[in-house]
C-alpha cells in the first residue's frame, strides 16, 4: 500500500485495476472506434473547456486515458493521472500506439505533488470522480497547486441529489446520504457500470457523498474563484434502468416528463 493511503482507497485501487482491464475490452468504451478516430468527449465538456489547442492540461482521475487522449487530439499538451497501475499501463500503450504525445502519471490525487512537477493552464476532471475521494479539502488544494495563476478548473460530475437514489423494482428509493460522512458507503458485488455481468475478484469498493456546498467550499477554501455552475436534468448513461429513455440528443432522461431532478452538474473556477 502506498504511503498515506487509507485502507479504503487501497481497496478501491484494487477494484479499479480490475475494472480497467475489463473496460478496455468492453463495448461500452469502444476502444476500437477510438483508435479509428472517435472522440470520447461530449459537447458539454468541449464547450466548458473551450479551445485547448496549445494549452497545458492536467486530467485528474483519467481512468485508462480515452478522454485525455481525445483532448490531446484537439491539440492540448495533456497529462493524465490515475491511481490504477493497470489503467495507466493501458493509457500509455494507447498513447504509444497513436503517437499523441500525452503523458500519464500513476498517482492518487493526494500524493500528486510528490509525483508530478509543473503547473497547467487547465485542470480537468469529470464523470464519477468525487465519490471516490474522502477529502475534498486536500483535493482542492492539489488543484490550486497545479493551476497557473489565471488558470481554469473544469469539473463535470453526477449531481449529489441524483446520487442519493437507486432503482429497485421500477421505483426509486433512497440509498445514499447527501452530506459527507467519514465512514464510506461500502458496496460489495460483481460487475461494473460498463460490464455489469463481470465476475470480479475484488468485489469491494468504498464511496463518499459530497454535497454541492462542500464541493464549492473546498474550492473557495483553496483560493479558487468559481466562475460558473450549472445543473442538468440528463446524464450520459442509463443511471436508473427501466425508468429512463434517450432524448433526441442521445442523452438519458426520465421517461416521466414531469420528473426532472438534476442528474449532473458542472462547475468552472479560476485561480
Amino acid at each position: 500500500m502506498e504511503s498515506g493511503m487509507k485502507k479504503e482507497l487501497h481497496e478501491n485501487m484494487l477494484w479499479w485495476d480490475e475494472a480497467a482491464v475489463l473496460h478496455a475490452e468492453s463495448g461500452y468504451y469502444d476502444v476500437a472506434g477510438f483508435l479509428t478516430g472517435k472522440s470520447t468527449l461530449h459537447d458539454l465538456e468541449k464547450e466548458l473547456l473551450g479551445d485547448v489547442r496549445g494549452k497545458s492540461l492536467l486530467h485528474l482521475q483519467c481512468h485508462f486515458g480515452l478522454d485525455t487522449l481525445s483532448l490531446a487530439r484537439l491539440g492540448a499538451a495533456a497529462t493524465g493521472v490515475d491511481f490504477s497501475e493497470e489503467a495507466i499501463r493501458i493509457a500509455r500503450s494507447l498513447n504509444d500506439r497513436l503517437g499523441l504525445g500525452a503523458r500519464f502519471v500513476r498517482s492518487n490525487v493526494y500524493d500528486l505533488k510528490e509525483n508530478l512537477t509543473g503547473q497547467f493552464d487547465i485542470v480537468y476532471t469529470s464523470y464519477g470522480v468525487l465519490c471516490w475521494l474522502h477529502d475534498l479539502k486536500g483535493w482542492a488544494e492539489v488543484i490550486a497547486h497545479f493551476l497557473k495563476d489565471g488558470g481554469r478548473f473544469v469539473l463535470i460530475d453526477g449531481h449529489p441529489l441524483g446520487d442519493m437514489f437507486a432503482e429497485e423494482d421500477g421505483q426509486l428509493r433512497l440509498a445514499s446520504p447527501y452530506f459527507y460522512r467519514e465512514e464510506p458507503d461500502v458496496v460489495v458485488g460483481d460487475g461494473t457500470y460498463a460490464v455489469p455481468d463481470a465476475v470480479m475478484t475484488h468485489k469491494k469498493k468504498n464511496e463518499w457523498a459530497h454535497s454541492i456546498s462542500e464541493i464549492m467550499q473546498s474550492l473557495w477554501g483553496a483560493g479558487l474563484q468559481i466562475t460558473s455552475f450549472s445543473e442538468y436534468p440528463y446524464g450520459f448513461y442509463e443511471k436508473f434502468p427501466g425508468l429512463m429513455k434517450r432524448d433526441d440528443a442521445g442523452r438519458w432522461v426520465f421517461k416521466d416528463e414531469g420528473a426532472k431532478p438534476p442528474l449532473m452538474f458542472s462547475l468552472t473556477a479560476r485561480k
